[in-house]
């Protein structure tokens, strides 16, 4: 097959990890057995709903002590109140010191401050009683549910109750190797990453059955680093989700077009690969043939884009080549490139 290069359309995939824009651990905030689970996984709630019950015995009885501690300072102040009110004509008839008025007005503080924190207490046993009934801080979607009925939880417990999950609008998270960034910079006009962000077209989503999500995304940020592990960057694409198809935890492929003007495009049955590199076998005017590697730009089902490694008007072996080998002569039976693009469908 003779290559040849003509306008095509080409795609980066990228490997995503989906997650609802809005994700929230829901945790306690109060150590206790749990009581009641009032909803199952993958319901879907609002705002503000019931959860999960903790036994509120203890934090009922707690409040009725503090309570009770209320009621003896609110007697104690008034108690107080009543000694101040006493001496006050008495000292301003000479009967008694002032020295006593004093120390009945500072017992009278005492007592006032003692009831402020009477109250104080009343309050934190009152938030700590509402505490036991878990409710959901935001709309969303259930996840799953670790704990049983009986189960002992605190807010200390690393694992949380659920998981809440807002997925009208669904990230999916994909990473590009430092080629693939260049090349992405390359290909979308604009003087600046925020610009070509703005510039690049939509992406489509690949589903883990192959098929194409309905709704287009936007990629929307991007890691402000390469990873130093991996050597790759983290871009953000933003999906619509108003059906809930997508959840958090699904996985796919994001994919995105890129025009190209003269792409020199090969069926992916000529290639072969040798450690992660793609390879041709090119056929000389000899008829001698030689592997070489190239580096692929884009593909669709059947055809690989090449960005370097062939030129146009090059002869390549199209196939049979797992029984060739470097240095080998071949009798060509020539295939003309528009056939195999026809047939192949690009």
């Amino acid at each position: 097959m003779v290559v040849a290069s003509a306008p095509a359309t080409t795609y980066l995939e990228f490997p995503a990890s989906l997650e609802g824009k809005v994700n929230v651990d829901v945790r306690p905030q109060v150590s206790g057995y749990l009581e009641k689970i009032f909803v199952d996984e993958g319901a879907h709630v609002k705002a503000g709903q019931p959860l999960f019950k903790i036994d509120p015995k203890v934090y009922a009885e707690q409040l009725n002590g503090a309570s009770s501690n209320q009621l003896a300072a609110q007697a104690n102040v008034e108690k107080a109140k009543v000694e101040v009110d006493r001496l006050e004509p008495l000292v301003a008839s000479n009967v008694v010191s002032d020295v006593q008025l004093k120390t009945a007005k500072a017992n009278y503080e005492v007592a006032k401050a003692a009831l402020a924190q009477a109250k104080a207490a009343v309050g934190s046993a009152r938030i700590n009683v509402g505490y036991t009934l878990v409710t959901a801080p935001v709309n969303g979607y259930i996840g799953r549910i670790p704990y049983k009925v009986g189960a002992l939880v605190s807010n200390t417990d690393a694992q949380p109750l659920t998981v809440l999950s807002e997925v009208h609008e669904m990230y999916a998270y994909f990473s590009m190797s430092e080629a693939d960034f260049i090349t992405f910079k390359n290909n979308f006009p604009g003087k600046t990453l925020e610009e070509k962000l703005k510039n690049a077209p939509p992406v489509e989503l690949i589903l883990a059955d192959n098929s194409t999500f309905s709704q287009k995304g936007k990629i929307g940020a991007v890691e402000g680093q390469f990873d130093k592990t991996t050597g790759a960057i983290t871009f953000r694409a933003t999906f619509p989700n108003a059906d809930g198809i997508l959840r958090t935890g699904n996985t796919g492929k994001v994919r995105f077009a890129r025009e190209v003007p003269a792409a020199i495009t090969i069926p992916q049955e000529a290639t072969f690969e040798i450690q992660d590199k793609v390879l041709v076998y090119t056929v000389a005017d000899s008829n001698k043939v030689a592997s070489r590697p190239i580096r692929i730009a884009g593909k669709t089902a059947n055809f690989y884009f090449v960005s370097d490694g062939l030129k146009a008007g090059e002869r390549i072996v199209l196939s049979g080549t797992a029984n060739l080998k470097d240095g080998a002569v071949i009798t060509p039976q020539p295939v003309p490139a528009d056939s195999v693009l026809k047939s192949k469908q690009l």
